[in-house]
């Protein structure tokens, strides 16, 4: 059997280790909070596509209703105050700026629900062709953004678990001391509440 020089020996040791090493969960963390991060901003993304079709929206209902001005100004401020909360990477390690932030969107989501309710009474702007295709691409924005909000808890859910669980937290301590856990979307307690219903 042929002898192995003493430099092979340690080109197969570094690549024996490497295989060890990427086996070993070592790069779980910094994965898992990628996909997160990714996840965080597709959340970003159809919240701002919300927010952009808010103005035509107003504009189009305005035209009809205009004795709802008070539904029509609260719609305009929840929007103001929702593109005002700064967000950037760190807003998902933060849980007061993260709370900042999804308080801001219940507020805008709240008040574009009493608008499209107030909207019911106007049977000549719920035929309007321009009032209809805003409807519409809100009705999809809202789908896409709980599909973004699902995606994201997904994610944050596996970041969490991997900085808490074998090997994730021995990496963790050892290399990823700064990663710190996600937040993730809660449910506001008025929305938790069931709606009386009445019939008269």
């Amino acid at each position: 059997m042929p002898k192995v020089s003493g430099r092979l020996r340690v080109l197969l040791a570094v690549i024996a280790m490497g295989f060890l090493v990427a086996g070993c969960g070592i790069n779980a963390i910094p994965t898992q909070e990628e996909k997160a991060k990714a996840a965080w901003s597709e959340v970003l993304n159809q919240y701002q596509r919300r927010t952009d079709l808010i103005p035509n929206l107003v504009e189009t209902v305005k035209g009809f209703a205009q004795q709802e001005r008070d539904v029509l100004t609260a719609v305009v401020e929840a929007r103001a105050k929702a593109t005002q909360i700064r967000v950037d990477a760190s807003t998902i390690t933060d849980p007061e700026a993260f709370k900042r932030f999804q308080d801001a969107q219940s507020q805008l989501s709240g008040a574009l629900g009493r608008l499209l309710a107030t909207v019911e009474a106007y049977p000549q702007l719920r035929s309007n062709q321009n009032f209809l295709t805003l409807q519409a691409q809100l009705e999809g924005t809202e789908n896409r953004v709980a599909v973004a909000r699902r995606d994201y808890i997904e994610a944050v859910r596996l970041y969490n678990t991997e900085l808490r669980t074998v090997p994730g937290v021995i990496w963790a301590t050892l290399l990823y001391r700064n990663n710190k856990a996600m937040e993730t979307f809660t449910i506001a307690d008025e929305q938790m509440r069931v709606p009386k219903v009445r019939f008269n």
